[in-house]
């Protein structure tokens, strides 16, 4: 097939990129690079520097690549950001990506796979987080991928764009070549390396009361390679929806400093500070309904594996992709 990622230049993006183009798709880039790297886009691929944010940029390319079907990856995901600055996410989220879906209606582009997320549900009623869950969000953020969620559904019904979104809470890990490089770093596993290759002095523990066995918050961390895999399923033809992905376990914050002192051989020292507003004690997602209607079958469940391969791309490449 012929597929035009949409952010592939991101961490996520970049690593779908990669399987798509060893399993012998054909797969043109769109990026704007403000929060990818150029550097992080597979030499295979044809990339595209543009703009979402202009419709006649991004129809033009769809027109000239007449892809099968687009992944669409680009988008703000800073919850705290979302909570200071609500314009530029819904801006992002939401117009620019209908822009990519009236550029897709004209270029009679009709397959879509949306990199969405399990923040619009907000805190749980019941663990873990299955479809049927009602979703209530409790940032712009999560917001703005529910309401571009619901966009596709009309879309669906009235230009027959099929979609499948999947939502997820922490893609982590790395390929041999591709690995997490954000501006800033604020997600746990990455920060904690850092500490590991002396970039950083110590990790910051937000909570240390709850109520876990361990009194830290329990996330669920689910292996890039993983979730490559599953938006690669998501491309088939009886694909359609929304699933959730996750492992179905979880770990701890002290789960995840103790797995990276065991993995890199390293001290890593911790402060530990009160609550952050908002933070569930628990976030753990169900993935029974993509198992069973697409058959994704996850890898890699141990946290010591995501672990060592998040290591091994750190050690590698120090400076992230700076040039």
């Amino acid at each position: 097939m012929k597929i035009f990622v949409v952010g592939g230049a991101g961490y996520i993006g970049s690593v779908c990129s990669e399987l798509l183009l060893n399993e012998g798709h054909e797969v043109a880039i769109f990026d704007n690079l403000s929060e990818g790297h150029r550097a992080a886009v597979d030499s295979r691929t044809h990339f595209i520097e543009g703009e979402l944010a202009d419709r006649q940029q991004i129809q033009a390319a769809l027109s000239t690549h007449r892809p099968d079907a687009v992944m669409h990856f680009a988008a703000n995901a800073l919850v705290g950001e979302s909570m200071q600055n609500p314009s530029k996410y819904f801006r992002n989220n939401v117009c620019n990506g209908l822009n990519l879906l009236d550029a897709m209606v004209a270029a009679d582009v009709r397959r879509i796979v949306f990199s969405s997320t399990c923040a619009l549900f907000g805190p749980p009623d019941r663990l873990p987080i299955d479809e049927s869950a009602e979703p209530r969000p409790i940032s712009p953020y999560g917001e703005s991928k529910l309401a571009f969620e619901k966009i596709l559904r009309w879309y669906h019904e009235i230009h027959n764009v099929k979609f499948v979104c999947l939502r997820y809470f922490n893609a982590s890990g790395a390929s041999e070549r591709f690995g997490e490089d954000h501006r800033p770093e604020t997600h746990l596993i990455p920060t904690v390396l850092q500490v590991a290759l002396g970039e950083r002095p110590n990790v910051e523990i937000y909570g240390t009361d709850y109520e876990t066995p361990d009194g830290t918050c329990i996330r669920d961390y689910i292996h890039i390679l993983d979730l490559a895999q599953a938006h690669i399923l998501a491309l088939g033809e009886s694909a359609t929806g929304c699933y959730n992905l996750g492992t179905g376990g979880g770990s701890s914050v002290r789960e995840v400093i103790e797995s990276c002192r065991k993995i890199t051989g390293r001290n890593i020292e911790t402060i530990e500070k009160p609550r952050r507003p908002g933070d569930p004690p628990r976030l753990i997602a169900s993935s029974k309904r993509i198992k069973k209607e697409l058959g994704w079958k996850p890898e890699f469940q141990s946290l010591d594996a995501i672990v060592e391969s998040a290591w091994k791309w750190h050690q590698k490449f120090p400076n992230g992709y700076k040039e």
